[in-house]
């Protein structure tokens, strides 16, 4: 939402300050331009990026429009899901968890938070984790040290269409020289012309090079920032994951894990001790 109010605050500023100094808007129409400009930055964009990268970033686009899914509603479910899991570890022994661990689509307890489960990759990553905890083999130094290589790489996975896309907003000027210089030739093989035609094709290469900078700094640098963003909310789900795992682990009580938990989130979705703690009792009550 955000991204759309944005490019029509640019859009509005530039145009209409362009348009309010005597400017005609219809000289900035230039399709052809767009073409060449668009169609160049898109073949280099596909030669520079694997299959997986560019089904990743066009699914990363189309959430750039959408809000966060890392909501504050979204992690007082995560850490009430944990805080059950681990007060049925500590009730019950961690053995108790492996029915939930092996099939959690078939869990009570993972049932019971369809917006945590509708992200597999979050609930691999605690799945797999209690895996290894009830296993008992590993320590809480060892296990920490595979979650934070595990964390590295999944962030580095999520930041491919940002870089992608980044690369993309990098390279739109130099098209837009392109679009322009080729524009300059058609003027010179044109000099035939009377001196008002060749003003009119010599404005129109030099569209080129504003629409190069256009839409590489008004358009696209700005959605590589938004999926560096989404990539980031991604990245701190799996960090609250691991600390309160790591908290359990080192012995800590379920109540005092998830506030581990709480507080490394970011500050715009951390909920207050008290709304967690009632948010908690509320789902145990049901």
């Amino acid at each position: 939402m955000f991204v759309i109010v944005g490019w029509v605050v640019a859009l509005a500023g530039i145009f209409g300050g362009y348009a309010a100094a005597g400017g005609h808007l219809a000289a900035l129409f230039q399709p052809l331009e767009v073409v060449m400009i668009g169609g160049g930055a898109l073949g280099a964009f596909i030669a520079a990026n694997s299959m997986h990268t560019l089904k990743h970033t066009i699914s990363g686009l189309v959430s750039c429009f959408k809000g966060s899914k890392y909501t504050r509603a979204f992690y007082m479910e995560l850490l009430a899901l944990l805080f059950e899991l681990l007060a049925k570890a500590r009730k019950e022994g961690l053995m108790s968890l492996e029915g939930d661990v092996e099939e959690p689509d078939k869990s009570a307890i993972f049932g019971k938070y369809p917006t945590v489960m509708a992200e597999h990759h979050v609930v691999e990553f605690i799945t797999d984790y209690l895996r290894l905890m009830v296993g008992g083999n590993l320590n809480a130094l060892e296990i920490e040290n595979l979650m934070d290589n595990e964390i590295e790489t999944h962030h580095h996975e999520e930041m491919h269409p940002s870089h992608a896309v980044s690369k993309l907003a990098d390279g739109l000027p130099a098209f837009g020289i392109v679009a322009a210089v080729m524009g300059v030739v058609h003027t010179m093989e044109s000099l035939h012309l009377p001196p008002n035609e060749l003003g009119i094709l010599i404005a129109h290469a030099l569209v080129g090079t504003f629409l190069g900078i256009l839409m590489s700094y008004g358009f696209v640098a700005p959605l590589a920032a938004v999926l560096e963003t989404k990539a980031n909310e991604a990245t701190k789900v799996l960090q609250t994951v691991k600390v309160v795992l790591l908290a359990s682990l080192n012995g800590y009580s379920p109540q005092v894990a998830v506030e581990f938990g709480r507080k490394v989130l970011y500050s715009t979705e951390r909920p207050s001790f008290r709304e967690l703690e009632e948010d908690i009792k509320s789902r145990k009550s049901k």
